[in-house]
């Protein structure tokens, strides 16, 4: 395990170190400046201006401001914010708490939903309870999250005044009233990132548990008196979890992409509005940053993804 770890990272430094340099020349090709807004303004003089740019190296050539990133990134330093006037690594870190909430409730309420409701309806296929099932999964990932955004929006918050439509990360309450507040005002994006991550994998657990469930040593466990529930989860269940498995990893990272716009819907202070404020700021630095930490994040679920499968199946082995 240490060797297959110690080679996967390996591999992954090159990988990350290309991606880096991608993104930096994209950022850096893209049209505007982050210091536009200073050359229109005439209460700041010419040489200041000029100061500010040398400072930053905004003038240098893109190789050199390449280096001078990643070796400032290699010692913890990931920029300073122009717009927010912080540096970088503050500015995400005060974001990361409100969406790992957010992001992790989702998930944990999208696979509790998926798992139970996909593995019932392979069990009972073209069954009513499989028809429903799968009329709702193709309902749910056919609506964009926006729409059913709005749509918990205008039924729980404006008709009904029970769930608030902006997220506060300043809940003027105390004990238990200040997590009941807190619960309350992440129901709604939670559910809404939830529900629409839980339509696509019910139907991928659906599959997968149907091509498990008719293979042959599943026939020859029931042959031998065990127990449909054991046979379900010991044998079936397991073994239909690796495929399923991939599919969470690799959409972990496009689920925190895909929270940009839960993020702007309900005002969420996470790493996605944050990204967003920062596109329009015309922030490179904080763009930078945010792109890279998702960068990151698809390489560590595909690792996680790996050891994951082992655990599953003792056949795989790290070599």
């Amino acid at each position: 395990m240490g060797n297959y770890l110690l080679r996967r990272l390996a591999i992954a430094i090159p990988s990350l170190l290309g991606i880096s340099l991608i993104l930096f020349v994209l950022l850096a090709l893209a049209p505007g400046d982050p210091f536009g807004e200073l050359a229109s303004n005439p209460n700041i003089p010419p040489e200041v201006r000029e100061a500010l740019r040398v400072k930053f190296g905004l003038d240098d050539p893109i190789l050199i401001r390449y280096l001078h990133w990643l070796v400032a990134m290699l010692h913890g330093d990931w920029g300073f914010s122009f717009a927010s006037r912080i540096d970088v690594d503050q500015l995400i870190l005060q974001r990361v708490p409100t969406t790992l909430y957010v992001v992790g409730s989702s998930q944990l309420l999208a696979l509790a939903v998926a798992l139970p409701v996909g593995v019932l309806a392979a069990m009972r296929p073209y069954s009513v309870f499989d028809q429903i099932a799968n009329t709702f999964a193709f309902i749910g990932f056919s609506l964009p999250t926006f729409f059913t955004g709005l749509l918990l929006i205008l039924i729980f918050s404006v008709n009904l005044g029970w769930l608030p439509f902006v997220y506060r990360a300043d809940i003027n309450a105390s004990g238990w009233q200040w997590v009941w507040e807190y619960i309350k005002q992440a129901i709604m994006p939670v559910t809404v990132l939830g529900l629409f991550q839980a339509a696509s994998y019910t139907r991928y657990v659906r599959s997968a548990v149907l091509d498990v469930i008719r293979l042959d040593y599943v026939t020859t466990a029931r042959a031998k008196g065990i127990g449909e529930r054991k046979v379900i989860v010991k044998h079936v269940v397991r073994n239909a979890l690796i495929p399923v498995v991939t599919l969470v990893a690799l959409q972990m990272p496009s689920v925190f992409g895909g929270a940009i716009v839960t993020d702007q819907i309900f005002r969420v202070p996470g790493i996605g509005s944050l990204l967003i404020s920062a596109i329009l700021a015309n922030d490179t630095p904080v763009i930078m940053a945010v792109t890279f930490v998702f960068a990151c994040l698809v390489i560590l679920f595909n690792l996680l993804a790996d050891i994951i499968y082992g655990w599953l199946d003792p056949r795989i082995s790290f070599r």
